[in-house]
């Protein structure tokens, strides 16, 4: 036990390092992708707990726009700080999720699938309808990060390290929320739904309340992105950027927390090894993607397991369950 324990702080500690010492082996180039990879961590790690019921949606990229259209707007008409802006744009981002449950969650798997992406498209179509105060398909600029003592978060090493607190601290929230009784919650009512509303668990609310949870902290994500980008459009969170969440969390796996983590770190990398290959890459992610249902069902994430049983030291992991509705 002691020895476990040890070695996780040894690990953390380790981790702890290298996220503080990379930027500084990166060109310009390279900080931004970082700054991007860190967001897209809190992106992917929010999409699960929606997923942690068995609903897929094809909104959340909407809901980080959400977020990020929220912290423009009031950075540039109220001069809100960034400290301001963040819980706010979480805020909207989970206010729309809450009003989105009632016809959304009326609907379940499919149905569910298509109905969040025809209420994200037309989330997406008032921000290019109404230029006032949306700033129609142009978007909005003129959004800045913060000066704290002295530090201008402008520059990629400052604000990479500001993004890596607000993360670090939503992924503690995520991760506790997950074990606890709530989290437990969650996975009773995707696998064994039936199960849950016979002992008095209204799974429709639970079902609500990951949807919202998950809304809240790409709210977040998205105010992060837009407080360094300094500009939004809503091109930006578009169904192609929802492509690539779904990718890199059925690539990284779900069954775990870090599962998606994995898969966002790894795809970012082989995506900037492929940069100039624009005209293929849809077909190589298409190909990946069917690699990975075919042979890691669990995704990246079940590598370990699976190493370990071929070496004879642990079992292979098992198959999720078929869910119980």
């Amino acid at each position: 036990m002691m020895n476990s324990l040890v070695k996780k702080i040894m690990f953390g500690a380790g981790l702890l390092l290298v996220l503080i010492a990379v930027p500084h082996f990166l060109k310009f180039h390279h900080q931004d992708l970082l700054i991007f990879l860190t967001i897209n961590v809190l992106v992917v790690a929010s999409y699960r707990i929606v997923t942690l019921t068995g609903e897929w949606s094809l909104i959340h990229a909407v809901m980080m726009g959400v977020g990020g259209y929220t912290a423009t707007l009031l950075f540039k008409n109220y001069e809100l700080g960034m400290w301001f802006t963040l819980p706010l744009a979480g805020g909207v981002s989970a206010l729309i999720a809450a009003i989105l449950c009632f016809p959304l969650f009326r609907m379940t798997q499919f149905y569910f699938l298509i109905g969040s992406f025809a209420a994200g498209e037309a989330i997406r179509l008032t921000w290019i309808q109404y230029v006032n105060p949306f700033g129609g398909t142009g978007g909005l600029s003129g959004v800045e990060p913060p000066i704290i003592g002295g530090i201008d978060f402008l520059d990629a090493i400052p604000y990479y390290y500001l993004t890596l607190v607000v993360v670090s601290i939503c992924l503690f929230i995520l991760y506790r929320i997950e074990n606890s009784r709530i989290g437990l919650t969650l996975h009773a009512v995707h696998w064994k739904a039936a199960l849950a509303e016979s002992v008095g668990v209204d799974t429709w609310r639970y079902r609500a309340l990951a949807f919202i949870v998950g809304s809240f902290f790409v709210g977040v994500a998205g105010g992060l992105k837009v407080h360094y980008l300094g500009t939004i459009t809503p091109n930006q969170f578009g169904v192609g950027y929802m492509v690539f969440i779904l990718i890199w969390v059925i690539v990284g796996g779900y069954n775990k927390f870090y599962g998606p983590v994995i898969g966002v770190i790894v795809l970012t990398m082989f995506d900037e090894s492929i940069r100039g290959f624009d005209e293929i890459r849809p077909a190589i992610y298409g190909a990946m993607l069917i690699v990975s249902i075919l042979f890691l069902p669990l995704g990246l994430e079940s590598i370990p397991a699976k190493l370990k049983a071929w070496f004879g030291v642990g079992s292979a992991p098992d198959e999720p369950p078929l869910t119980d509705k």
